[in-house]
């Protein structure tokens, strides 16, 4: 019902019943008209017609009365009136009336001048329609002549009321008007009819439409006419199913894109005309440290550099990418950015796409190496110098004097053993660093408590000539997955290092323990300890707390390397903790064989 109402209230509904509905009026007005003209047209000709036979019959009985008995007339006619009811006149050939069925002859007027008697004059017969005032209604006249050894003698004219005809027309006029409302409204229910019928697949169209823009790709055009509409409902039906194709595929495109986006390393931002966040990637938003629903609040200076934004607006004027290095405090420390900048067309204008590569790992590798090869060459330096001194000193000695002689010799003897040590640790450094070191170690189930022994066994001298003791507490039976000789050379370094940062009469402790799924070592000494400030860095390269005192002791900054790379290598994890003056621990941690593995 509701559907049916809205059809009518529907502008082109509106159109189509107006035009049918004039057309159908006008068709009916126009065939009524057409209608009561040709019954009137042909009850006027019918009617003239009998009269214009009534007369001829009237002339030819009157014919010899007129001439021979003139004073009959008015009897005879009025007799005729009697018998037919129609009026009838005689007129002589100068338009005198001679006898009036109606009226009296003397009273009326000359007719020479009336139509029907002129036309009678030069046709066989005149005919003439008009009111009459004698008898206030319309009357039919009809003239002939009266002939007379060829010539004419007068006229013989009769006249009928047209009142009949008039009502007659009249109640047919009635009876067609009933029937052309009787029509239109017919014409009107089967226009409704028909406009429902047409215009219901339009409608139908014109709500799956509104459906597809509502977003409801799925609804069809459910609707056969049989005719061109379903040319029309099969072509939206098509292009809804393609449209829903390439909206998904476009669905697809963009979850990837979002991904991509959402994953990548590189922070991606993209900036209107006036320096307002319009989008951003998670990465930009983890870095600035905001909710994505909170960042599009904020502008470019969020980022707190005024290059960033000088160099957007610039590339926004001239449309030209740019790139730049930048370095922004962001959380909470200096972040080194590689930025490329870039025009983009968004939805709402123009806009600056910017990418961040974050090239602060890259710099803090290149800073490393560069320390690297700063610290090498100096560790290898110092004792070259040393060796190239005491050898010249021995070139220009004359050997007068045993001591000195053996002095440059041990001096020159212990710099070149600590130059070949730093060689050494350096090549191990490098080959545990290669990718094809691990494939070559054989790995096997390992005893981490014999490995401790077996390194305090042979360290006790060391630890006895700094009246040290070296005390070993195992709690754990369970082996690890290693390589007996390279797990020996961790412990071994942890315990090196411990003697010679652990003063005279100092205690170091190796420990074992386990539960169930890691094997724990603790190499741990009352030593001098590190502060707090050294310990994020003590396992890089050449890194030494105090160079001089590392130096003085033998050391080179590389051997925490390399025990942090071997303990990796092993998937194991080493942390440290120390208190200055109290001492430090080292805490190695290692996935333990199961049974049975």
């Amino acid at each position: 019902m509701k559907e049916g109402v809205s059809m009518l209230n529907a502008k082109i509904t509106r159109r189509i019943l107006g035009s049918f509905l004039l057309l159908s009026l006008t068709g009916l007005i126009l065939f009524g008209i057409m209608l009561m003209t040709y019954f009137h047209d042909e009850t006027i000709q019918k009617e003239e017609h009998d009269l214009m036979v009534q007369a001829q019959v009237i002339e030819l009985t009157l014919r010899q009365d007129i001439y021979e008995r003139p004073g009959e007339l008015v009897s005879k006619i009025d007799e005729i009136n009697a018998q037919t009811g129609l009026r009838v006149t005689v007129i002589d050939d100068n338009g005198r009336v001679l006898a009036d069925s109606n009226r009296d002859a003397e009273t009326m007027d000359n007719h020479w001048g009336r139509p029907e008697v002129q036309q009678a004059l030069s046709q066989p017969y005149g005919s003439a329609t008009r009111y009459s005032h004698t008898l206030d209604q319309n009357m039919l006249y009809v003239a002939v002549p009266i002939h007379n050894g060829g010539l004419s003698a007068g006229i013989i004219r009769t006249a009928t009321s047209l009142q009949p005809i008039e009502d007659a027309m009249h109640h047919t006029l009635m009876a067609l008007v009933g029937a052309l409302i009787v029509t239109f409204i017919a014409s009107i229910l089967l226009a409704i009819w028909l406009a429902h019928r047409q215009l219901r697949p339009i409608f139908s169209i014109i709500s799956t439409a509104r459906d597809i823009m509502d977003g409801d790709l799925s609804s069809r055009v459910n609707c056969r006419t049989g005719d061109e509409f379903d040319i029309l409902i099969r072509t939206i039906n098509q292009l809804t199913s393609r449209l829903k194709e390439k909206i998904d595929e476009s669905r697809i495109e963009n979850e990837k894109l979002n991904l991509i986006l959402e994953t990548m390393d590189n922070g991606v931002v993209l900036f209107d005309e006036n320096g307002n966040i319009t989008a951003a990637n998670r990465r930009v938003r983890t870095l600035l440290d905001l909710h994505k629903e909170d960042l599009y609040h904020h502008s470019i200076h969020i980022f707190g550099d005024t290059t960033l934004s000088e160099t957007a607006m610039d590339v926004m004027k001239d449309g030209k990418p740019r790139k730049i290095q930048l370095s922004l405090p962001l959380q909470g420390s200096i972040h080194t950015f590689r930025i490329y900048f870039a025009t983009f067309t968004a939805a709402n204008g123009p806009a600056v796409l910017a990418v961040l590569h974050d090239v602060s790992l890259m710099e803090a590798i290149r800073q490393r190496q560069h320390e690297f090869i700063g610290n090498a060459a100096h560790e290898l330096r110092t004792p070259l110098t040393s060796i190239r001194g005491f050898a010249e000193l021995l070139s220009d000695d004359d050997f007068s004097d045993p001591a000195v002689s053996h002095h440059c010799a041990d001096v020159i003897e212990k710099e070149s053993a600590r130059m070949d040590r730093l060689i050494c640790e350096l090549l191990d450094l490098a080959h545990i660093d290669e990718d094809d070191f691990k494939k070559h170690i054989a790995l096997e189930p390992v005893d981490a408590g014999h490995v401790l022994k077996e390194t305090a066994r042979e360290l006790s001298p060391s630890a006895a000539l700094k009246g040290q003791t070296i005390a070993v507490d195992i709690s754990s039976s369970s082996k690890l997955s290693a390589s007996e000789d390279l797990l020996g050379q961790i412990i071994r370094n942890l315990t090196e290092n411990a003697i010679k940062y652990t003063p005279e009469g100092g205690h170091i402790r190796l420990s074992s323990s386990e539960d169930d799924d890691y094997i724990f070592i603790t190499i741990e000494d009352d030593g001098i300890g590190i502060d707090a400030e050294h310990l994020p860095y003590i396992f890089d390269r050449f890194y030494r707390v105090d160079k001089a005192r590392s130096r003085a002791s033998g050391g080179n900054g590389i051997g925490l390397s390399i025990v942090k790379s071997l303990v990796k290598l092993f998937s194991g994890k080493v942390t440290v903790s120390s208190t200055p003056g109290e001492g430090t621990t080292f805490h190695l941690s290692f996935p333990k064989l199961q049974d049975g593995t």
